[in-house]
């Protein structure tokens, strides 16, 4: 686990224990933290760039400096969008944390591991089955 994502989003990396049930409590706890506190900065940024674009929005009488500003919006939108996308994941990983489907791939049902989901808190597969829908991807867009 990389130290630069635990300071990033503000948590501990998870010390596992000799023998320790994996997805147990204390682990699902875990998760649910770095899940809503990731949920909660894109939910900061959406309030930031709706600011933002009420504050800035200028009717410039110069249509270079328009174009300019609406490529600005245009942009931020577009980040806004996948950060969108992003945040119906992590509700997606909140329910499954809720039902106990999460931390499990969801192609061969191993454990995807304590680590991998630190730096990708949303995954859904493990690393073998995530490798092999990528490879299998780049092979259909090949042809």
């Amino acid at each position: 686990m990389p130290d630069t994502m635990a300071q990033l989003h503000g948590f501990a990396p998870y010390k596992e224990k000799k023998g320790e049930e994996y997805m147990n409590d204390k682990q699902i706890e875990h998760f649910r933290g770095i899940l809503n506190g990731w949920k909660n900065e894109l939910m900061a940024e959406v309030d930031r760039t709706v600011h933002h674009m009420k504050d800035d929005a200028a009717n410039f009488p110069d249509p270079a400096d328009r174009a300019s500003q609406e490529e600005e919006f245009s942009l931020e939108l577009r980040t806004r969008d996948r950060e969108r996308k992003l945040i119906k994941k992590i509700d997606e990983s909140m329910d499954m944390l809720d039902n106990g489907e999460y931390g499990y791939c969801e192609t061969c049902g191993v454990e995807i591991g304590i680590r991998r989901l630190e730096a990708r808190p949303t995954a859904t597969q493990c690393i073998d089955c995530k490798s092999l829908d990528e490879i299998k991807e780049k092979q259909t867009k090949g042809k």
